[in-house]
């Protein structure tokens, strides 16, 4: 086992962590409170209940990218299916509001599918380890 101070240089060094030197470094260092979006913070839950531990340094990075990916996503979907006639809008207000939700639903699904619901790790170094 090797002491704290050993562990710190160990980290500025970038050498590879084990499972238990990732969760004592944890303990040693306070990470900051990372604040996320809606996708990054469903992206995070979902590889918690996976079971997944990743590196310190690239969850908050990481999760920060899907939160910018979702929003580009969003708005080049939205660009799309706005062209198309099932969510053009009609000029009454109940129909295009429903027109609306339905394709808001539609670009939610498939952000949901193609980014949070799925363990690629989009460009990113990503260490993982199964916990036990």
């Amino acid at each position: 086992m090797i002491s704290d101070k050993e562990l710190l240089e160990k980290v500025e060094a970038n050498e590879g962590l084990t499972v238990d030197e990732i969760k004592r470094y944890q303990q040693l260092v306070k990470p900051q409170k990372q604040v996320y979006g809606k996708y990054g913070t469903l992206k995070r839950k979902y590889l918690e209940d996976r079971g997944i531990d990743w590196t310190i340094a690239n969850l908050p990075e990481y999760l920060h990218g899907v939160d910018r990916q979702a929003e580009d996503m969003y708005n080049i979907i939205y660009a799309k299916l706005s062209l198309n006639p099932l969510y053009k809008r009609t000029g009454e207000f109940m129909e295009d509001y429903r027109r609306l939700t339905a394709m808001q639903h539609a670009i939610e699904e498939e952000i949901l599918h193609e980014l949070i619901y799925t363990e690629k790790s989009s460009g990113f170094i990503v260490k993982e380890y199964k916990r036990q």
